[in-house]
């Protein structure tokens, strides 16, 4: 597992291994991305607004994302009803 990330930084980092720019933090992610409210895998998924947390859609209910900064990177489920979707 990958650690040493918050949210925000550990999908900066992933988009940019596939050659996509995002900005820094949750809310400018979300400011960034075009908003979805049917996700694909890959879209960014956002909770509040301004957005506090972000993590990467993996499909079925399911995230990636990074806690928070020296936790572990793990697959978990998205643990809010009213999260937001956006994608790059």
């Amino acid at each position: 597992t990958t650690s040493g990330f918050d949210c925000s930084g550990f999908t900066q980092y992933v988009f940019a291994r596939a050659g996509m720019s995002l900005p820094r933090t949750a809310e400018e992610q979300r400011q960034a991305t075009t908003p979805v409210s049917n996700p694909a895998v890959g879209d960014l998924v956002f909770f509040g607004a301004p957005a506090y947390h972000v993590g990467i859609y993996a499909g079925n209910g399911m995230m990636w994302d990074s806690p928070t900064t020296g936790k572990s990177v793990a697959l978990r489920s998205i643990f809010s009803g009213s999260a937001s979707y956006g994608r790059v």
